[in-house]
């Protein structure tokens, strides 16, 4: 398939910059993937459209406020965007601003930092001198890594209104650079309200990387490569969930991460087994799921491996007549916008 098959035009005024007041009362899109039917409903609605005995499965990873501001010794600023933690203070980054091997960089609170390699994709790999772990540091100096289509001009109100929303109410374990948008809209009155519903609920983690940002370059879609993701499914969630696919009940992911996780830890019997590791699974049209069997997700940019996953799931034409009803209904679109639930 042809990367120009997953355009499509979108009036930036439908971009969202801000989440809506309450998390649960986005908009909510409910396709029907075999009938190709739609309603439209509030996204707190969702329990009309699930079932006793459904599971479903949340990403628990935390974002991390991955931008920290520095300066080089000879007294340039710079942006360090911590991408992923190499263990020990060691850290794989991306770096607006020219550095080389043994650059020293000084971070606001004081801690130094020495660039150690220069991969050719043009990531460094830092070691931060400091005696307590740079999770601290992040938590008083960082920024939330929001998305480049997001813009903020700099003033206190929305950089702490991110800090909170730009994170689900479920998140745990520290290490995403991107939230799992998906999981955005859930409250935890409303997770109350599905569990009393007799809905299982298991998490999972999949740390979102920056490659969630990365533009697809290749026209051949198949020639695209994932970067890699750190994932872990635990024994109670891989029990959890075998369970449903023995006795038949539906797997629910929440957002395309979940789904990859899953999709990624599936045996060849079928099954799940207690796993942590890296995935590069790449799903565009074509894919056969083995896991899931609805998913909650959000509306995806142009281009992008997200709506390439929806696509493969829904089918690409119900797809393309569900985002062109979206744009004319005035959906908000992107990760602060509204949802999907595609059953």
């Amino acid at each position: 398939m042809k990367l120009s098959d997953f355009d499509y035009s979108l009036d930036t005024g439908r971009i969202a910059q801000e989440p809506v007041p309450e998390r649960d009362h986005a908009r909510l899109m409910v396709l029907d993937r075999q009938t190709g039917d739609r309603h439209h409903r509030r996204f707190f609605e969702i329990t009309d459209f699930l079932r006793p005995g459904d599971v479903l499965v949340l990403n628990d990873t935390r974002v991390i406020p991955a931008r920290l501001h520095a300066r080089k010794e000879s007294g340039g600023q710079i942006e360090v965007f911590l991408l992923r933690d190499l263990g020990e203070n060691r850290w794989e980054v991306m770096i607006r601003g020219k550095v080389v091997p043994d650059t020293v960089v000084h971070l606001e609170s004081g801690a130094r930092g020495i660039v150690e390699k220069v991969h050719p994709d043009g990531k460094r790999v830092v070691h931060f001198l400091m005696k307590t772990d740079l999770l601290n540091d992040m938590e008083r100096f960082g920024k939330v890594p929001l998305p480049p289509y997001i813009h903020r001009n700099g003033g206190q109100k929305p950089i702490q209104l991110d800090r909170e929303r730009y994170q689900t109410v479920y998140a745990r374990d520290p290490g995403a650079v991107a939230a799992p948008t998906a999981g955005l809209h859930f409250t935890e009155s409303l997770l109350q309200k599905i569990r009393k519903k007799g809905v299982r609920i298991v998490t999972l983690t999949l740390h979102v990387g920056y490659g969630t940002f990365k533009p697809v370059t290749v026209e051949t879609i198949e020639e695209h490569k994932m970067d890699e993701e750190y994932y872990s499914i635990d024994e109670n969630a891989a029990r959890t969930i075998n369970g449903a696919i023995r006795d038949g009940s539906r797997i629910i992911a929440v957002g395309t991460t979940s789904t990859r996780a899953l999709e990624s830890a599936v045996d060849q019997n079928g099954y799940l087994t207690r796993h942590s590791g890296s995935t590069d699974l790449f799903i565009y049209p074509g894919y056969k799921f083995r896991v899931i069997q609805a998913l909650i997700t959000n509306f995806h940019l142009p281009r992008s491996t997200l709506l390439m996953l929806v696509s493969a799931f829904a089918g690409k034409e119900a797809v393309d007549r569900a985002y062109q009803e979206a744009r004319e209904m005035e959906y908000r679109f992107y990760s602060y916008g509204d949802a999907m639930f595609i059953q």
